[in-house]
């Protein structure tokens, strides 16, 4: 089942770090021109991942039904995604319009497989409205390489009627992580195979979606701004996970959060059996709600207080290799503009990519979008050339160091001093 399916997940495999020599042959591809935007009846190419799929597919039917131009999607395997289009890059094959995870952003940006479209950008008047994060992964010494092209926020997801049993009050969410393990403990005396609190022990990315906001709230880092060293053995850090231990210790998490690699993480949730878990935006459109199932979202709450996210999802550009920048700039430039931000991504109940569209109309029909929204501006995107290879593969230093710190027997502050250093030799290129 893929990710999304199962509710959310960014990455689902290690997927190969670009070569360096392919990516150069790539960016001596044509040059950005001008800024026009140019609806001629061009076949536009565009090569997305299956997480993304059927976002992309809203979008692009839409505008090939209003438009001379015509975009043909390829949607591909997720864990096979990157490894196709670094061979792509090689051989300068690439589609004329490129999605790829956020995450990945900064090296591509940086070894030329987007064209530049910095001027491009300068034209959009609502560009500073833009997810910041997304933005900021995009962008390499000074130039811009892509734009957001779909936003998938971790959130803190309770069911209300659990609460509610469990005498709580089921629109007050925890406010900070004392909290979450207190109502944790209140929801799994419940009995019944209910469990307060669940999370994805073996999945690289669910663990650092929904952990790290936990930090950031706390007012830590966990890299350095320019991502070429970890800081996940401060203070903070190891408070968030010795709770992750305390509440695996205590039962307050279902025995199998150990094991969960990712595909069925959600599903518990979903079956009424879980009180509270961070989680993506997009597994609200995959729970079928009833009346033991009324479901809560909230900003990730920190140690103290606070609130963050991790904000995820795409971002979209124009490959380096295309002969029609004008015309894939016009599907860009659409695919932001208030009409389809708001007449197809927000009316299809995903999150728009421009803060001043927040208050839209379909937003404002259910509270938690309109949730997600406040969360979207609290979220960050890790910056990390060398993210995939770190974090994302299941044989990393990432879950490595969340074994021990969570699973582990000995101490949680001495184990992420230990794991810290391997993740930073991975992010500096060691």
């Amino acid at each position: 089942m893929e990710a999304r399916k199962a509710g959310w997940r960014w990455v689902v495999a290690l997927a190969a770090v670009l070569a360096m020599p392919a990516c150069q042959r790539a960016h001596e591809g044509p040059a950005a021109t001008g800024t026009a935007t140019v609806d001629d009846g061009t076949v536009l190419t565009m090569w997305t991942r299956s997480l993304t799929g059927s976002f992309s597919r809203v979008l692009i039917d839409e505008y090939n039904r209003s438009h001379r131009n015509k975009v043909k999607l390829t949607v591909m395997p997720a864990d096979s995604y990157q490894q196709r289009v670094g061979a792509a890059a090689g051989t300068r094959q690439l589609p004329d319009l490129l999605a790829i995870d956020v995450v990945y952003a900064p090296n591509y940006a940086s070894q030329g497989v987007f064209t530049d479209i910095t001027a491009r950008v300068g034209t959009l008047g609502f560009r500073e409205h833009l997810a910041p994060s997304h933005m900021r992964a995009v962008t390499h010494a000074g130039h811009i390489y892509g734009v957001p092209h779909d936003i998938d926020l971790a959130a803190l997801f309770y069911n209300k009627d659990l609460f509610i049993r469990a005498g709580l009050d089921g629109d007050r969410p925890p406010a900070n992580l004392h909290e979450l393990h207190e109502f944790a403990a209140k929801l799994t005396a419940l009995g019944g195979g209910v469990h307060g609190f669940n999370f994805g022990g073996a999945c690289p990315d669910c663990m650092f979606a929904t952990s790290w906001p936990m930090i950031w709230a706390s007012g830590s880092k966990v890299l350095t701004d320019d991502g070429t060293a970890a800081l996940l053995n401060s203070p903070d850090a190891t408070q968030v996970f010795e709770l992750y231990r305390r509440m695996y210790a205590e039962g307050l998490a279902p025995r199998a959060a150990r094991n969960e690699s990712g595909p069925s993480w959600t599903q518990a949730f979903s079956e009424g059996l879980i009180g509270i878990q961070p989680m993506g935006a997009t597994a609200l459109r995959n729970i079928e709600e009833a009346s033991q199932l009324q479901v809560g979202v909230a900003a990730i709450p920190g140690l103290e207080g606070g609130a963050s996210s991790f904000a995820g999802g795409d971002v979209l550009g124009i490959s380096s290799n295309s002969r029609h920048a004008d015309q894939a700039w016009d599907f860009i430039a659409w695919t932001l503009s208030e009409q389809a931000q708001v007449e197809v991504v927000a009316k299809n109940r995903y999150v728009t990519v421009r803060s001043d569209l927040d208050g839209n109309v379909y937003a404002q029909q259910d509270p938690r979008l309109v949730t997600f929204t406040q969360i979207a501006r609290k979220g960050q995107t890790p910056y990390a050339v060398a993210f995939g290879k770190t974090f994302n593969d299941p044989n990393g230093p990432w879950i490595s160091a969340v074994a021990d710190a969570v699973f582990g027997t000995g101490d949680v502050g001495a184990a992420l001093d230990r794991h810290n250093a391997s993740i930073t030799a991975s992010l500096s290129g060691g």
